[in-house]
């Protein structure tokens, strides 16, 4: 995450009504960092390039195009005057471009956002709100921070919750954990809030399953649990000294990682949970496991995705077909009419 957050991507699906949530958080960090705030929303209506009669002139084509680009666009200046973003410049942005996570991340890229905001609104299946394909595509392959609205509670003095894994057991590039520690730490600064130190492991009594045979319990004494106990602990510290943070707002807990974590930020009232992510193609995530979607399914509190250093999203940067019109707002008060309408056609993305 970028040391100073300068401009923030809003990513707005539903423009029929106004998103108070990502509005409201989005507002609140924008005034701290004095950032600037882009609402973004892609286009999901036919292209009159492609849907109208071949007969149809250039000039209609043109016509057409723009009085949508127009309609999507009075609709997000519309959100921009809300009073959660009072005192800031907002930029309102419409587009065609698909998938939709595609869209959001080749917006963010041109846009050089420095964050960007999206919610969660998949459907609920018992207890937990289960993400949407567009959040997990999204939470792989934007190379910027991505904060994840998922509760509707406002920023005041949060408490960020760093879960970090300096073992690597689930294969993440050595740097990850301090690029978490900084981005949740530059957080904590803007809201004025506390980061602290998360990590989950295992006991060293294992299960090892064999075929055909039932799986033997390998049993430890309890010193050795003990000094395995004792060593995690001291790796977690010897990491938060570093990032400087007080050994009292480390928190180790031995247990499954989507469980712990989430049953901590809940008792802990955690606002936001920062973790890492790493792309990986469908057959890697099969053989190591699902614990990030399991643990971002679980949690009730938001969530800032990072990235490692130097990770590249596998996201061509030219849309299929794109069409904007955009506009400053600053406090809620119109400026004069930014750029008129871009319109260009390239071959279809390989996504």
């Amino acid at each position: 995450m970028a040391t100073q957050i300068r401009h923030i991507l809003v990513a707005i699906g539903d423009v029929r009504r106004a998103p108070q949530r990502e509005l409201r958080k989005a507002g609140t960090l924008a005034r701290a960092a004095r950032a600037t705030v882009e609402l973004f929303h892609a286009i999901d209506e036919p292209d009159p390039a492609r849907s109208f009669p071949e007969t149809a002139t250039q000039a209609e084509v043109d016509q057409q195009r723009g009085a949508i680009v127009e309609k999507y666009r009075r609709r997000l200046e519309r959100f921009g005057r809300d009073a959660s973003l009072r005192g800031v410049t907002v930029r309102c942005t419409a587009s065609w471009d698909y998938p939709l996570h595609a869209a959001i991340i080749r917006r963010a890229l041109a846009a050089r956002s420095d964050l960007v905001i999206a919610a969660t609104r998949g459907h609920r299946f018992r207890a937990g709100l289960l993400l949407r394909n567009t959040d997990w595509e999204l939470i792989r392959h934007c190379p910027v921070p991505l904060l994840l609205v998922k509760s509707s509670r406002a920023y005041r003095r949060p408490l960020v919750l760093a879960a970090v894994d300096p073992y690597h057991a689930r294969a993440k590039p050595a740097d990850l954990d301090a690029r978490l520690l900084q981005a949740g730490g530059e957080i904590a600064r803007l809201l004025h809030g506390s980061l602290q130190v998360f990590h989950a492991y295992m006991p060293l009594v294992s299960v090892q399953p064999m075929a055909m045979a039932a799986a033997p319990i390998v049993m430890l004494p309890p010193e050795a649990e003990e000094a395995h106990t004792e060593q995690v602990m001291r790796t977690i510290c010897q990491l938060a000294d570093k990032a400087r943070i007080p050994r009292n707002r480390c928190h180790v807990r031995m247990g499954e990682v989507a469980e712990s974590l989430s049953a901590f930020a809940r008792r802990s009232g955690a606002a936001i949970v920062v973790m890492g992510a790493v792309s990986r193609s469908a057959i890697m995530r099969w053989f190591i496991g699902n614990t990030a979607e399991r643990t971002l399914d679980r949690l009730s509190c938001d969530a800032l995705i990072v990235k490692p250093r130097g990770f590249r999203s596998g996201i061509e940067r030219a849309p299929a077909v794109t069409a904007t019109r955009s506009r400053n707002l600053r406090g809620g008060a119109r400026r004069p009419r930014g750029a008129a309408i871009a319109a260009r056609a390239v071959p279809p993305p390989f996504l």
